[in-house]
């Protein structure tokens, strides 16, 4: 991410095809104090192309608030917990108030 600093806000998303799993993960970021908050939306469906044949499948979004500073933890924390071979790992950079940026601060740190 070009000119992000590690106290920078990101919102990373990733999908999981279950309410089940998406808890699970969101839960255990913020156990883990990798995010201050993850919101969880259903999707009706997502189609993508995998193993060379087109897919159609629900899934529920992760949007997930923390620091830039902690991207690296949270893609090694992915890497050993999310159940996608390869999972979606988007972050981009939000601006936000102080207060929330204070906020997400003080639960995630650095």
């Amino acid at each position: 991410m070009q000119d992000c600093t590690d106290r920078d806000i990101v919102t990373v998303t990733t999908t999981v095809g279950s309410l089940d799993d998406a808890r699970r993960l969101a839960r255990e970021i913020v156990e883990r104090h990798l995010a201050a908050c993850v919101q969880l939306d259903a999707i009706a469906a997502s189609v993508y192309r995998w193993d060379g044949r087109l897919c159609e499948d629900p899934e529920v979004r992760l949007s997930i608030k923390t620091l830039a500073g902690r991207r690296a933890a949270l893609q090694a924390y992915f890497a050993e917990a999310h159940p996608y071979e390869l999972p979606q790992f988007i972050c981009e950079r939000q601006e936000s108030s102080e207060q929330y940026a204070a906020w997400i601060e003080a639960e995630v740190g650095t």
